[in-house]
């Protein structure tokens, strides 16, 4: 199946042009060759709660992703705020898919600890956050690759649910 993914990244150096986007190229890269899907739109934002909802809403809501995948913003610095933005606009979280996220690059560092990206749920769009960092963005993002199109199935209303 196809899906349509947001990519936003949140970066106050990215944003003014500053440094390059290394992470999202990753991402991309990643969405074609391991989902399958497009980046229907791409917006890089400064780490701002204000301008990181709006994104994340007019992303799902306008352009209708299925997929929004964030990078940046998920440390413990005072102007990391994505996976609080990210709260604001969802409705409801998916825990177990963060918990893998760190989980696996527990594996490689403890530093991994201090990762608080998300993944929740907006109407039919599942939003996840990764890390600022190529690397971590590989690891975040193929520890639960394989559950994406699931996940993303029953978002939609056409996957079946599962009970643990």
């Amino acid at each position: 199946m196809f899906w349509k993914v947001g990519l936003l990244s949140a970066s106050d150096k990215g944003s003014r042009g500053e440094r390059e986007d290394t992470s999202a190229q990753v991402i991309r890269e990643l969405v074609e060759e391991e989902l399958e899907g497009e980046i229907v739109e791409y917006r890089i934002v400064p780490d701002e709660k204000d301008e990181i909802q709006a994104a994340l809403i007019e992303m799902a809501d306008y352009f209708q992703a299925d997929l929004i995948l964030t990078t940046g913003g998920t440390g413990l610095g005072l102007r990391d705020v994505t996976p609080e933005a990210t709260l604001m606009v969802s409705e409801r979280v998916v825990p177990g898919m963060a918990e893998a996220m760190r989980s696996a690059a527990m594996q490689r560092t403890r530093r991994a600890m201090l990762f608080r990206g998300v993944v929740a749920i907006r109407a039919n769009t599942l939003i996840i956050n990764l890390p600022g960092d190529p690397k971590g963005v590989t690891e975040a993002l193929m520890a639960i690759m394989d559950m994406i199109p699931s996940a993303l199935l029953q978002v939609k209303g056409l996957g079946r649910d599962f009970d643990v």
